[in-house]
């Protein structure tokens, strides 16, 4: 008798552990039919980032790309100069730009189309830029350019006109507190800049270029901002934007981009990456996604 009894509750225990496992594969079904039911709801929508040619726009834009592509998005990317991109959001021919630097830098531009634009996220706060040069030179604030355009070959070299630091370069040129006689400011594109760095480094030649923060440059040369004295340049936070009613729009991407955020050094690294060592932001930015998949997840949860 007592021997049924034992394998009557064997049984039971059994079967109950059965349930149970039966009860956790359901649920664990039923998460992943979520999953692809919330992916196959956004599977026919495109979601468009404009992008300049900058590299710490380009960095952010692959992370987020691939972010939105897990989700089920088709992403595209459009190469554009800042203003059109402006004009795209507008438009609602651009969904996402990752590198809006506000209040300052692109204050006319705001002010412009900000009836029709909206801050979805911040990516990092207090980003410095200005005019930089080589620690190697005496110059430590724009004062000190007074009577030098020689040494500096008659130039600051900037990138693509239109661009908020190349306004706020203008602003500095017309300041005549600093008297900047014999200066010229030189529109060329991030590239080109970068190359002057490079050549002038080699030979410790002094030179002068807009610069901002993230970017490699300053973790491969030895530079530093000249002190703004006149205050033209100031701090920004880096702003994700897109347009007014892109939560009904496009719903999900609006909930995924509302909680992005990155360290200026994590882009850095990545720009340095691609730099020295040729390696691609899609590479990099799917490293990031993996060393940062709590952050991730956390974005994509519904």
């Amino acid at each position: 008798m007592k021997k049924l009894v034992i394998i009557a509750i064997l049984v039971g225990l059994i079967a109950l552990t059965a349930c149970g496992q039966s009860d956790e594969t359901e649920n664990q079904s039923s998460d992943s039919e979520n999953a692809n039911s919330s992916n196959e709801n956004v599977a026919e929508e495109t979601i468009t980032f404009g992008m300049p040619s900058w590299t710490s726009t380009e960095a952010p834009t692959a992370i987020a790309t691939q972010i939105l592509e897990e989700a089920g998005y088709n992403v595209e990317t459009s190469l554009l100069t800042q203003p059109v991109i402006w004009q795209g959001i507008q438009d609602q021919e651009i969904d996402f730009f990752m590198d809006a630097w506000l209040p300052y830098t692109e204050k006319e531009l705001w002010n412009e189309y900000k009836e029709d634009l909206q801050k979805v996220a911040t990516s990092y706060e207090s980003a410095p830029l200005g005019w930089v040069v080589p620690s190697y030179v005496e110059e430590e604030t724009i004062d000190d350019l007074a009577g030098k355009a020689d040494k500096f070959d008659n130039e600051i070299v900037t990138i693509g006109a239109g661009a908020g630091i190349v306004e706020i370069s203008k602003e500095v040129m017309n300041d005549k507190n600093y008297n900047l006689d014999g200066y010229e400011l030189v529109p060329s594109s991030e590239s080109a800049m970068m190359g002057v760095i490079d050549s002038k480094t080699k030979n410790k030649e002094p030179f002068v270029i807009t610069g901002w923060r993230p970017h490699s440059m300053f973790a491969k040369y030895d530079l530093k901002f000249l002190e703004d004295t006149q205050e033209h340049f100031q701090y920004d936070n880096v702003y994700v934007l897109s347009y007014k009613g892109l939560e009904e729009k496009h719903p999900r991407a609006y909930e995924i981009m509302s909680k992005w955020s990155i360290d200026v050094a994590d882009l850095e690294e990545m720009m340095l990456a691609y730099e020295k060592e040729d390696t691609s932001f899609e590479d990099s930015a799917a490293e990031w996604i993996e060393e940062h998949r709590d952050q991730v997840d956390k974005m994509l949860a519904e």
